[in-house]
């Protein structure tokens, strides 16, 4: 049985379809390959939270909070790495390899481990811990980490012990309230522009192919308008 078979007999999902995704435009958008599982996953459910606590990042999330083409996984890349840098607090893996994919109603943030980039559907989810210094790593897919915490097979320390005590459940956000990826305020940026940027400021990038997520990071946060 699949992850997502598996998932989906333990936690039905909403008996209205989704909108469907551009999986296309969202991920020339991030600048990066997402693994399909996942794809699965957002396709299948949409927006919405797990078992009334697990929020995962969806490109038509109702508020930038949840919002996997939004601000929110950059920003907390940023975070991170000012924490790896200055040592402020224990960072397991490198951030630049940290891509932000949910949060829990206690404030842990869930990530793939996005290495290596090019082969997206080999990546492991890592959990950190909400006010504290814990992480936790699970080996395997973003639906197999929601199948096996959400079974009673792996247990994320950070997460509450009664989280199992109601019936596992997933609940949409109201469709009501979904608003569309907005398009960016700022013109469309030619990458060679953000190729010479990047050079000139030390990354290495190649003459072809995608630039790197944590580069058009860093162009973004050094050129904000």
């Amino acid at each position: 049985m699949t992850d997502i078979a598996a998932l989906t007999q333990l936690c039905p999902p909403p008996q209205s379809p989704p909108r469907p995704v551009d999986w296309d435009g969202v991920e020339a958008g991030l600048g990066v390959r997402l693994p399909e599982d996942y794809k699965r996953l957002a396709a299948v459910y949409g927006p919405g939270v797990f078992s009334g606590y697990i929020h995962i990042y969806h490109p038509c999330g109702r508020t930038e909070f949840v919002d996997l083409t939004g601000p929110m996984p950059g920003r907390i890349r940023a975070q991170l790495q000012r924490d790896y840098d200055q040592g402020t607090h224990p960072v397991p893996y490198d951030p630049r390899n940290l891509f932000a994919i949910g949060v829990t109603d206690n404030g842990e943030h869930l990530f793939w481990i996005s290495e290596p980039q090019d082969a997206p559907d080999t990546w492991r989810i890592a959990v950190n811990e909400a006010r504290g210094p814990r992480w936790f790593t699970f080996e395997g897919t973003l639906t197999g980490f929601l199948t096996s915490v959400l079974s009673g097979g792996t247990a994320v320390p950070a997460f509450p012990k009664d989280l199992l005590e109601q019936a596992t459940s997933f609940t949409p956000s109201d469709p009501a309230s979904w608003t569309p990826p907005q398009a960016p305020a700022r013109q469309p940026v030619a990458t060679d522009t953000i190729r010479q940027w990047a050079r000139a400021n030390g990354y290495e990038v190649p003459d072809r192919g995608r630039i790197r997520a944590e580069i058009r990071d860093a162009w973004e946060r050094a050129n904000p308008t």
